[in-house]
């Protein structure tokens, strides 16, 4: 799209009076919140069940890739938020239901021991919740920002709201990673619990009264819609770039997301830490996506995107620093002494996050131009779409992830040997990433519009 349709679409098309910074920062709080309650299901349980409990590793991770399928139900979500002109009801009942669902699956992963039947049982139940959850929050938040903020602020509002959800994710990692030291089920009930309680509260607090200040609090665009997630799917993939940046979008959160449920188990199976000690781990990870973030963002590139090549810099550093960060890791897998000394897992783990978060910018502020192309007054179903196809990836990631190292220990009969072959994959994943993302931008005549999250 030219300069000149973007200044007449912000012209026409366009709240006058959008959200302000402090509004935007305190929706970056209920994205914070859903980051920290996801952290549980995720990270901690994920840790108890294969190390404390000595079960599969593809149990957790079957259940964190059902919370994602679960997340197909985004655009139904996000449609149904448009067609209620209000969005404050579906984030405020989504963060409920998140919360309850992150009670619930601490209480499965407990029971699971005892009761292996019923307590899978009902983590299938919880981590439905949790993934409905997430789709319902995260979704109305999302097309709440794109509807209620002004073009030139929605790339940077974009960037604060996510790395505040990657802040979340730290503080209740190292939060929960602190207390949860000497390790019993009733100090991760009591932890997880409060966390979940936490998170909820604050979510309440952060979005009441925000959509009061958008006119018309919804929808600035038009009349509520009435087209089906097909219809919105078509809209989407009619366009070349769009189908192309789709694939380096799949491929790249395919990689992105393949060591969240591997990383932990990496740590306690390889190194010998503690439940506390692989969260801290995990914790670190994730301050490392936050500060590549932030790195992005004064850079100004990821933000402006003027030029095709300036979003291809950020995705070339991004998806080529993970997969050498990767590299280390499989390395790491069969030499933890290095020269008489341990592996700086530390220091691998902190670089690994760091060139996630400068991909993360790119990559979501290029979903964000294309959620927010075609007619107006359909961001929550556009938002729906873009979430549903980045769950698939996700889920499809940590499952594959999990379930690899699963059957590389029974082939190969040494756990070091099992983790360097998934994390020597996704090194190559993220190469390839990197060679489409290049593509993509080499062959996009315009700049990709960051203008809406996805």
């Amino acid at each position: 799209m030219s300069a000149s349709a973007l200044m007449r679409n912000a012209r026409i098309g366009a709240p006058r009076i959008g959200l302000g910074w402090t509004d935007i920062i305190r929706m970056g709080l209920v994205q914070a919140s859903i980051g920290a309650i996801v952290m549980l299901a995720t990270s901690l349980l994920n840790r108890v069940m294969v190390v404390e409990y000595a079960l599969p590793a593809a149990l957790p991770a079957g259940l964190v890739a059902w919370h994602y399928a679960v997340q197909l139900s985004r655009p139904i979500w996000g449609h149904g938020s448009d067609r209620g002109r209000k969005r404050t009801p579906w984030i405020i009942g989504g963060m409920g239901v998140l919360a309850l669902g992150g009670i619930v699956a601490v209480n499965a992963t407990i029971l699971l021991p005892a009761s292996p039947l019923y307590g899978t049982l009902l983590a299938i139940v919880a981590f439905s919740m949790i993934g409905a959850g997430v789709g319902a929050a995260g979704t109305s938040l999302l097309a709440m920002l794109a509807s209620g903020v002004v073009p030139e602020r929605r790339a940077p509002a974009a960037a604060i709201t996510w790395i505040m959800m990657v802040g979340g994710i730290v503080m209740a990692a190292a939060t929960a990673g602190s207390l949860i030291d000497p390790f019993s089920e009733q100090r991760l009930a009591v932890v997880s619990g409060g966390v979940a309680l936490s998170a909820f509260v604050l979510a309440c607090v952060a979005i009441a009264g925000i959509e009061r200040r958008l006119v018309p609090p919804a929808h600035p665009h038009g009349d509520a819609p009435t087209g089906s997630f097909g219809e919105a799917l078509r809209e989407i993939m009619a366009d070349a770039t769009a189908r192309r940046f789709t694939i380096f979008v799949f491929i790249s959160m395919l990689a992105y997301a393949m060591q969240d449920l591997i990383l932990e188990p990496f740590a306690g199976l390889v190194f010998a830490m503690t439940p506390g000690e692989s969260t801290k781990l995990s914790g670190l990870q994730h301050g490392g996506v936050m500060a590549g973030m932030i790195v992005a963002g004064i850079g100004g590139s990821a933000f402006a995107g003027r030029r095709p090549s300036d979003l291809r810099w950020w995705i070339l550093a991004g998806c080529g620093g993970s997969a050498l960060a990767l590299a280390g890791l499989a390395i790491a897998a069969t030499t933890p002494t290095l020269g008489g000394g341990d592996w700086p897992i530390k220091a691998n783990v902190a670089v690994l996050g760091f060139a996630n978060g400068l991909f993360a910018v790119s990559a979501i502020g290029a979903m964000m131009g294309l959620a927010g192309a075609g007619q107006q007054s359909k961001e929550g179903v556009r938002m729906g779409v873009w979430g549903a196809a980045q769950a698939i990836a996700f889920g499809l990631g940590g499952l594959t992830g999990a379930i690899g190292v699963d059957i590389a220990r029974d082939l190969l009969a040494s756990d070091g040997a099992a983790f360097q072959m998934i994390f020597a994959g996704e090194a190559g994943l993220f190469i390839l990433a990197a060679l489409l993302g290049v593509r993509v931008t080499m062959r996009t005549a315009d700049p990709l519009i960051l203008a809406a999250p996805a």
